[in-house]
């Protein structure tokens, strides 16, 4: 089992940079493959980025491509995500997610989430 904690959400105006940080309990973190999703008001959870156990492969929702990167330190039981020119429409509460299998954009895949952190962006 596995506990998640996120941090590093808060305000920024839009076309600047966040990097959200997701802390994991645990000897086993390496195992899992680790995601990001997000969940705005009154909209479903959407998929954000995905990290494979070591960090050699990673996938993103074309809305974040080219602007947010996931990374992992599996020596600090942590995982980042890296956003650079925000927008107002990433504003939301963003989540990351733990699964020992899932390699998935779908949230139903995973058995862990983190209470979530938020993220608001200006215009």
């Amino acid at each position: 089992q596995v506990q998640l904690v996120e941090s590093g959400g808060g305000l920024v105006q839009a076309g600047g940079s966040l990097r959200l940080s997701c802390a994991a309990s645990g000897r086993t973190f390496s195992s899992y493959v680790m995601a990001w999703f997000r969940q705005a008001p009154g909209k479903e959870r959407e998929f954000v980025g995905v990290i494979n156990w070591s960090g050699a492969s990673t996938d993103y929702a074309d809305s974040v491509k080219g602007r947010f990167t996931i990374s992992r330190d599996n020596a600090k039981n942590t995982v980042y995500l890296q956003m650079n020119s925000l927008k107002p429409e990433d504003t939301a509460v963003y989540y990351c997610a733990a699964d020992l299998n899932a390699y998935s954009g779908s949230s139903y895949k995973y058995d862990y989430w983190g209470q979530g952190t938020q993220v608001t962006v200006s215009s």
